[in-house]
């Protein structure tokens, strides 16, 4: 994975270029959650690339490789009570926000995956399909979904019924199922539940 992008910025003048990206957009349970990652200009690493095309084990060993190579990097969550009062999307752009803002040292300039630039305090572009083009937001795509998982693994241990080690909150059937049997928790989004919690 190249870092093109990240160049095209420092050719603009740019001496701190982050890429950013989130996970768990659409399951029914858990914050959204955002990283920001800033990658040295030589950055190597084998196997980098979007979360979603690798194993949650190459993805853990690989959070190690870049958390200890990046210049910096910062995670952003958006809580569920957030998710429900002011809309998915715009908790998405808020995580993307804290994570930016987490930064230490702080980027100039900011790589987005999607097709919407979040309103931040440094410029930047929003480059769709960016996971799997732009070497700083793929990291950030893997910061993203294991801090994300990891924490959806410590839910599964508060709530064992639930198997939100399996399903990491998303809407599968035994999910479903066992939100029929044992209630909505308030780790749940009740805007994606709607129809659920009003029966």
């Amino acid at each position: 994975m190249n870092q093109d992008y990240e160049r095209e910025a420092a050719e603009q003048g740019y001496t701190a270029v982050c890429g950013i990206d989130e996970a768990g957009r659409g399951p029914l349970a858990g914050p959204v959650c955002a990283a920001a990652v800033i990658l040295p200009p030589d950055f190597q690493l084998d196997g980098l690339n979007d979360s979603k095309k690798l194993s949650e084990k190459r993805r853990e060993e690989l959070y190690g490789s870049i958390t200890l190579q990046a210049v910096s990097f910062g995670i952003g969550w958006a809580s569920e009570a957030e998710i429900d009062e002011i809309n998915i999307l715009q908790a998405t752009f808020l995580a993307m926000r804290r994570a930016v803002d987490n930064l230490n040292p702080p980027a100039d300039y900011a790589l987005v995956d999607g097709n919407r630039m979040p309103l931040l305090s440094i410029p930047g572009k929003a480059i769709v399909k960016g996971d799997g083009k732009c070497a700083s937001i793929a990291a950030a795509s893997i910061l993203a979904k294991v801090a994300r998982d990891r924490l959806l693994r410590e839910l599964d241990v508060k709530y064992p019924q639930y198997g939100f080690a399996q399903h990491k909150g998303y809407g599968t059937k035994s999910h479903y199922a066992a939100i029929k049997q044992y209630g909505i928790l308030s780790v749940h989004r009740r805007s994606f539940l709607k129809n659920i919690a009003e029966k």
